[in-house]
């Protein structure tokens, strides 16, 4: 069973995957297929709530389902994504956010979209015994910010300030990285810069681990980002599934008889 010291004990030797997960069910089949981490993304918002941006997904949100998810994951590492504005404004709120999903949830650890805001409470939270998981390149909860969700890092200078924003969290006590949508040589030059693992998504082949959005690995989302890849088409088979419900009731073919009991000792009812 990996711990956080694991994940970041392990950097550099066998890669590194994570997968998002929001319910018990999902959680169960990824953690039975030796995945390490499980993300509860605030994708979530995306993925199964409707939203068009992860903007409105809430503390209580991403609790319950860090809940689920840690009561059915058995081995791999469970990582609550703290939402929007859950932390950043005051460290004492954060604080209590963040500790909520370790005390209540069963969380292994918390990931924060990273920035200078967020060095200091990085120190604070792993002194406090909250093992952070810090995000840069791509922070879709700043996409109002960014005008979008473009690739980020692909000038000398934001670069370079990622690298700085890296080492800074590092030093923080960040005990791995995610990196999002950045140049492959950049998420290269940054791995071999720190010495905790980096975790890629659209970020190329060399950074220590790679993690993705469940539904996309799965086939189940209509659309896809392009640094993704479907390694099933649940989606179709769910479509089949219910089409064949839909038909077998509307042509009186379900139930059928070993779907129903029939109480002999019952006289008829009037």
């Amino acid at each position: 069973m990996p711990t956080v010291r694991d994940v970041r004990r392990n950097a550099g030797e066998e890669p590194l995957t994570m997968l998002t997960a929001y319910d018990a069910p999902t959680a169960s089949v990824v953690d039975d297929a030796g995945v390490d981490v499980i993300l509860v993304g605030d994708s979530l918002g995306n993925a199964k709530l409707g939203y068009d941006t992860t903007l409105p997904v809430t503390v209580d949100e991403i609790a319950s389902a860090t809940g689920a998810v840690s009561r059915a994951a058995e081995d791999a590492v469970v990582v609550a994504d703290m939402p929007f504005l859950s932390f950043g404004k005051d460290v004492a709120e954060s604080v209590e956010h963040c500790g909520r999903m370790l005390k209540e949830e069963n969380a292994d650890a918390v990931k924060l979209e990273s920035g200078p805001h967020t060095v200091e409470l990085t120190d604070r939270l792993t002194d406090l015994g909250i093992p952070v998981m810090a995000h840069l390149g791509l922070t879709p909860q700043h996409v109002n910010q960014l005008g979008g969700y473009f690739r980020q890092g692909t000038d000398q200078s934001t670069a370079e300030r990622m690298l700085d924003l890296a080492r800074e969290h590092e030093e923080a006590g960040a005990f791995s990285l995610v990196l999002e949508h950045v140049p492959a040589n950049v998420a290269a030059d940054v791995t071999d810069a720190l010495d905790i693992p980096t975790i890629g998504i659209g970020a190329g082949p060399d950074t220590d681990g790679q993690v993705l959005v469940v539904d996309d690995v799965v086939g189940l989302s209509e659309r896809s980002p392009p640094f993704a890849e479907q390694f099933g088409d649940v989606r179709s088979e769910m479509e089949n599934a219910v089409e064949g419900y839909v038909d077998a009731v509307e042509g009186g073919e379900f139930p059928a008889d070993e779907h129903s009991h029939v109480e002999d000792d019952v006289d008829d009812l009037y």
